[in-house]
């Protein structure tokens, strides 16, 4: 069995390559062009044959065919992340989202090779019927706030995907993330709990966005990445979409004051409006709660890693990065 990862160097995509390493027997191939991953992240299976990493970018038809055509099935994860990238690169984010998505679909129809795909729950926007479930309403903002170019983007992967499984008979699962961190992660494209992290050790003001008082449910990637391997081995999941998240939402001000208590820092709390930590039509949704009970009705079980346990994770592994002078 050759599975393929599309984004093997991310965040996500390493720990999934992981995950595939220690619990089957796949040969893995990694494709990654960089932009925001990092070949350290996979530099401890690298050296092994089961495993083969590829310098490449999905939109390039010319790279992802003969790979899908080699593979077994494929977890399609390569993205543009982050809220700041998207705000920062939209052009480039939605064409790596849209054409990256398409071009993965379309070399996998030949040999009907499964794919898992990779959405968000930035689809539900800014909508308030709490906890959200797959089939409710999406709320967006206008076009003009670049925010929303990414839950656009995404919820036309989720359409194609969908319309390949009903065209063509394509094996396809779709795993709708929420909040996902763990060791790893940077928080250079706006991911606010390695951001929070660096800044306690340094002692250093935590800059929550907003009031503080928007709240989100976390998800440690081990959770993450177990439920989208079993989704796309699950064929009862196949032509679903389905939330990955654990349904504990905390708010940022109360996420900051424990990840000061539990590093011991001297840092103080700031707050930083919107605007002027992105632009002046940037809008936040207030809420990020997913329903989990399709996840749990389709693999028994859901995320249920405690908050504690995630920041303990990230804070281990930032510690043991700093470098003694």
């Amino acid at each position: 069995m050759l599975t393929l990862i599309t984004g093997g160097g991310g965040f996500i995509g390493s720990h999934l390559a992981t995950y595939l390493f220690d619990e089957t027997e796949d040969d893995i191939l990694l494709l990654d062009d960089f932009s925001t991953g990092n070949p350290e992240n996979v530099s401890h299976l690298i050296d092994h044959d089961r495993v083969e990493l590829i310098q490449g970018d999905v939109i390039e038809t010319g790279t992802i065919e003969p790979l899908v055509e080699r593979s077994d099935r494929v977890f399609h994860l390569a993205a543009a992340v982050g809220v700041q990238r998207i705000v920062d690169e939209p052009l480039r984010s939605m064409r790596t989202n849209l054409v990256g998505t398409e071009n993965v679909l379309e070399a996998a129809v030949d040999d009907r090779t499964p794919v898992f795909i990779a959405s968000s729950s930035e689809l539900y926007g800014k909508s308030e019927d709490v906890p959200f479930a797959e089939s409710d309403d999406r709320v967006l903002g206008p076009t003009s706030s670049l925010r929303w170019s990414y839950a656009s983007a995404k919820a036309i992967d989720e359409s194609l995907a969908l319309a390949y499984h009903r065209d063509h008979d394509l094996p396809v699962a779709i795993g709708r993330y929420f909040n996902i961190v763990g060791p790893r992660q940077t928080g250079q494209y706006g991911m606010v709990i390695p951001r929070f992290v660096e800044q306690a050790l340094a002692n250093e003001p935590l800059t929550v966005y907003g009031d503080g008082t928007q709240t989100r449910s976390f998800t440690h990637v081990a959770d993450a990445v177990r439920a989208t391997y079993e989704l796309l081995t699950t064929p009862e999941a196949h032509g679903e979409v389905i939330n990955i998240g654990a349904p504990d939402p905390t708010s940022i001000n109360a996420l900051a004051e424990r990840i000061i208590e539990l590093t011991g820092s001297d840092s103080d709390i700031t707050h930083i409006p919107y605007e002027e930590a992105y632009n002046e039509n940037f809008e936040e949704p207030q809420q990020r709660e997913p329903d989990v009970s399709k996840l749990e009705a389709t693999l028994g079980w859901y995320p249920s890693t405690d908050l504690d346990r995630i920041l303990l994770d990230i804070i281990e592994e930032r510690e043991q990065a700093v470098v003694p002078e």
